[in-house]
């Protein structure tokens, strides 16, 4: 019997009078508010045998049964496909992804993806949600991932991702001529008129974004970026927002940039984090992309 999935639980004077879902996720924190109803749900906390219902309050010093299922393996299919390790040890991984190259599975892209070639180089991340990949990069977006090998890694990530104790700065070629310094905060969400985009809208969720000038390169400018929060496609709706779009986004720039560099032209180039496990605070770099670095090459002689 696994001590992680069936085992008693005893509250305290503390936890007395709370709801019995409210007390559960805070004393099981390693597992998501959902599960735990769901679990409720299904009669997997019982008391002398019985069901317990989410809404009943517990007492101070009672004992409940708790009968948690087994996680369940991810029906991802492993793939030899080659990736790039910055950093391994037994409770993360840091990946410096490629262009080209779509993080998960999804609607149309079932193969061929990241959470795919993780699950051949770490077998074991089958049984961690999204084979422990706790942020994500678009598909031709190239940089830094990190992901998780246990579960109290994948939710200390997850938790440093909300408090913005996770740094990540991008480079972003943009149209344009910014100032110097500068952020936009504005909502993002999805997209009224295009439900396949999202966009800068009143309902969105808040969003902020810092940006800083590294180089001018004639009609463009090559800028450091940072995340303060973690919205889907957050750096490119933000810069097309303020009139400044990136060089070779098909969605949100514009297409005749395609010919300077056939892809958004972003690039995931710091990530710092605190180690879930010794405490260390940890920052990676990675080199531009190849393609990227060539489209500057060509500006800088243009901008001569």
């Amino acid at each position: 019997m696994d001590p992680e999935r069936h085992f008693w639980l005893q509250f305290s004077d503390a936890e007395a009078g709370l709801r019995l879902d409210r007390a559960l996720a805070l004393r099981l924190p390693q597992f998501s508010r959902t599960a735990l109803q769901g679990w409720l749900r299904e009669g997997r906390v019982t008391l002398d045998d019985q069901p317990v219902a989410a809404t009943r309050q517990v007492k101070s010093g009672e004992r409940l049964w708790l009968n948690l299922p087994e996680p369940v393996l991810s029906n991802i299919q492993a793939e030899e496909i080659p990736l790039t390790f910055i950093f391994e040890d037994d409770t993360v991984l840091v990946i410096d992804k490629p262009a080209g190259l779509v993080v998960h599975p999804g609607a149309g892209c079932r193969a061929g993806t990241m959470q795919n070639a993780l699950l051949y180089h770490a077998p074991d991340l089958a049984a961690l949600p999204r084979s422990g990949i706790v942020h994500r990069l678009d598909k031709d977006t190239s940089g830094l991932l990190v992901i998780a090998r246990t579960e109290i890694a994948r939710l200390a990530l997850i938790e440093q991702l909300k408090t913005r104790e996770m740094g990540r700065e991008y480079e972003a070629l943009v149209v344009g001529t910014p100032p110097a310094r500068g952020h936009v905060e504005a909502p993002i969400g999805r997209d009224p008129r295009h439900r396949t985009r999202m966009a800068v809208t009143a309902h969105g969720r808040p969003a902020r974004t810092e940006y800083e000038l590294i180089e001018r390169l004639g009609r463009f400018s090559l800028l450091r970026v940072r995340l303060k929060t973690g919205r889907t496609h957050q750096i490119r709706v933000h810069m097309t927002h303020i009139g400044f779009p990136l060089v070779g986004d098909a969605v949100y720039g514009r297409a005749k940039t395609r010919d300077i560099l056939p892809r958004q032209a972003l690039h995931a180039r710091r990530l710092s984090l605190v180690h879930p496990k010794s405490g260390e605070r940890l920052m990676f770099e990675c080199p531009m992309a190849a393609d990227f670095a060539d489209a500057l090459q060509r500006l800088r002689k243009e901008a001569v």
